[in-house]
């Protein structure tokens, strides 16, 4: 298996297009990722917290997210939801996505054949890598 991921979208005032929809299919589709659960939430004017059917979320029924109605493995439980509700501010909604990465499963079997272990894991945000690279290129 590969190296597990998640991530929580938000879309402020609840604007969901469905744009990055087919660029998630895609990534399916050439075996790069598996997708383990998607949810996607909004945060009612009250502060609750409730999930959205794939149906409601571009509002206009155009776009066919058939391919990912029902995705879930049951890894993703209330608790994870509603923590990331709570990042949520009212009126805005979140997808919560948690896949595997497929593209790196025979990389982890070969290491883990060879008596390897992850000792660390991260990730950079983007934006710190934008920064580096513009203090970089005022340095120059």
């Amino acid at each position: 298996m590969g190296p597990i991921d998640y991530l929580v979208v938000e879309f402020p005032g609840s604007h969901l297009t469905g744009e990055g929809m087919p660029l998630l299919a895609d990534l399916v589709d050439r075996g790069i990722i598996r997708i383990l659960d998607l949810t996607f939430l909004t945060k009612e004017e009250d502060g609750s917290v409730r999930g959205l059917a794939l149906a409601d979320v571009t509002g206009d029924g155009s776009l066919d997210l058939t391919l990912f109605e029902g995705v879930s493995s049951g890894l993703l439980g209330k608790e994870d939801i509603d923590e990331a509700g709570g990042l949520l501010k009212p009126g805005d909604s979140a997808a919560v996505l948690l896949y595997e990465n497929l593209w790196a499963a025979p990389l982890a079997a070969a290491l883990r054949r060879a008596d390897a272990r992850m000792i660390a894991s991260g990730r950079i945000p983007v934006q710190d890598i934008v920064e580096a690279l513009d203090a970089l290129d005022g340095a120059a």
